[in-house]
């Protein structure tokens, strides 16, 4: 895990020969919908592994059948909400709670229109209530202008002040990562790799394509 130093609390996986050799399967027009909906399950898992890195811990005693010792509890996974954004963050969310197996779960449908306006339409929001102590992960694969993730934070928000948000993806912007973070500077971010830049449909490059189409089978349009 390498820290970007273009923002605070920006992070990539470009030093994971692992995370690299799963988004090279991703980035791959010849992969299908299953194998596609698998790497994302993966990289969810792995991810949260990383995250609990930068969760507080507990120090507790413990007693094995042989003598007294201590050991850890991570304290912060046992508070976690993690908000998936339909529908290309459901495997991504699948592998996240792998490791994050206390979290509550909320679900956001949210949609982007056609460049250049980007237009936002949120249909659908159930997110429970959000205490102090919790960290908020929104899953999103694509952090592309980051119209949908600001406009996720802020109705996320409504729902309580937690002690910290996360943002999980695949691939990020540099765009994107810019307008969320000038909007929502506390918000960290955790990707496998920072693209190169968008295109004049909103599009990141090199890219995956739409995540969502790729993970259910549906017509890619590009």
């Amino acid at each position: 895990m390498k820290r970007d130093k273009r923002w605070e609390g920006v992070y990539s996986f470009e030093d994971s020969p692992f995370i690299m050799e799963i988004l090279t399967e991703l980035r791959n027009e010849k992969t299908g919908p299953i194998a596609f909906r698998k790497g994302l399950v993966k990289l969810g898992r792995y991810m949260a592994y990383e995250i609990t890195k930068t969760m507080d811990v507990e120090r507790v005693p413990i007693r094995t059948p042989l003598e007294e010792t201590e050991g850890i509890i991570v304290k912060d996974r046992r508070n976690v909400v993690i908000i998936t954004v339909l529908r290309a963050a459901i495997p991504l969310m699948e592998g996240l709670i792998k490791v994050l197996d206390h979290a509550r779960v909320g679900i956001v449908s949210a949609s982007r229109g056609k460049a250049p306006k980007f237009e936002i339409e949120m249909k659908y929001v159930k997110v429970p209530q959000i205490k102090p102590e919790d960290t908020v992960i929104i899953a999103d694969p694509m952090i592309a202008t980051g119209s949908t993730l600001i406009k996720v934070l802020d109705e996320v928000g409504k729902y309580g002040k937690a002690k910290r948000y996360v943002i999980v993806g695949v691939l990020a912007a540099p765009e994107g990562i810019g307008r969320i973070k000038e909007r929502h500077p506390e918000v960290e971010m955790f990707v496998a790799a920072i693209d190169r830049e968008l295109n004049d449909h909103g599009y990141i490059l090199p890219g995956l394509g739409d995540a969502g189409d790729r993970a259910f089978g549906a017509p890619i349009k590009l």
